[in-house]
């Protein structure tokens, strides 16, 4: 059983010392365990600071590509090497790496899929209130939409299956969070939350410049990946709003006939019916959402069963014969003298 712990890196060289120094060498159900240096245009010496610590895999990317890319790079890299189970932590010290061996224990244990760590956002001294309300709204947002109880979505203290990350596919740039869990809720893998408490602050977030960036940046990937994964939901939810919106026009107008206002209310029946219009438009838009979701998942079976060839899960060259159900033989008609 091998552990690759990977750690995305931008500018660590002062806290990636006391990251890897507090990785485990050692977890029981464990045979190995490499670390992964993501460096995603590092301009400090965190490679070579890594180098010393005694790391010898590395992806690197000539200039920042975002958190998202490094993750979805890392998790190549990471299969590539063998992982059964992956872990992904912060270069910042962020999170305490020394819980990595509770993270992986459902996981050993075949209880869980991906399992992450809950931060208890209550307790994180350096979190605003308004930020506290925040991240829990987004948590909110995102169980609903996968179908999940998690107390902390946007934790990155995460750890992951091999069969798991054949399944997932990151598509956000931004970062891989809320993605990733909606995409794992919807395709039914098991999710388990352990209990964490965070190291202090050691920077600001280099991933935004401000709290209402961020929830900007994730409202937009939760809305993209809940389209991905439930587009009649959300086109369901307009359709009907822009019909009773619609409607409401054409029932003034009606009222007023019958109560005998012969004014001109030709401008109800316009807004009335550009809103129907618009009702229409979202079923059509929502049916051909689902007929892509559709195809989405077609598609993601193909990509499963190209990584599982090239991460060698299957033999490409195997020649083994494909059983095929066997069926009684047809009886012959017999032809007609004549």
């Amino acid at each position: 059983m091998r552990l690759v712990v990977q750690v995305p890196c931008l500018n660590e060289e002062e806290t990636l010392p006391a990251v890897l120094s507090t990785i485990p060498t050692q977890i029981d159900g464990i045979d190995e365990i490499l670390v992964l240096i993501i460096d995603d245009g590092s301009t400090d010496r965190t490679v070579e600071v890594a180098q010393e610590h005694g790391v010898t895999h590395f992806v690197r990317h000539a200039r920042n590509r975002g958190l998202g890319r490094s993750f979805h790079d890392g998790v190549q890299r990471a299969l590539e090497l063998g992982a059964d189970i992956v872990v992904n932590t912060d270069g910042d010290n962020q999170y305490p790496q020394e819980r990595i061996a509770d993270l992986v224990q459902p996981i050993l244990a075949g209880r869980a899929d991906v399992v992450i760590a809950d931060r208890q956002v209550d307790l994180v001294e350096h979190f605003s209130g308004p930020k506290k309300a925040l991240q829990k709204l987004g948590s909110n947002i995102v169980n609903k939409a996968a179908g999940t109880e998690l107390p902390d979505a946007a934790s990155g203290f995460r750890a992951y299956s091999r069969d798991s990350l054949m399944l997932l596919n990151t598509i956000t740039r931004f970062s891989y969070c809320m993605e990733t869990i909606i995409q794992a809720g919807n395709k039914k893998l098991a999710i388990e939350s352990v209990k964490v408490v965070t190291n202090p602050k050691t920077r600001e977030s280099r991933l935004f410049n401000n709290t209402y960036e961020h929830v900007l940046k994730s409202a937009g990937a939760i809305i993209r990946a809940y389209i991905m994964y439930k587009p009649y939901v959300i086109f369901s939810f307009f359709a009907a709003l822009f019909g009773v919106l619609g409607l409401i026009p054409f029932v003034r107008y009606g009222i007023l006939k019958a109560i005998g206002d012969d004014g001109n209310h030709i401008q109800s029946l316009l807004v009335g019916t550009i809103l129907l219009v618009m009702s229409f438009m979202s079923i059509i838009v929502g049916i051909i959402g689902d007929l892509l979701r559709t195809n989405r998942a077609l598609i993601e079976d193909q990509l499963e069963h190209t990584k599982k060839m090239r991460f060698g899960q299957l033999d490409p060259t195997s020649s083994a014969p494909v059983a095929m159900a066997e069926r009684p033989a047809a009886p012959r008609r017999r032809r007609a003298a004549g």
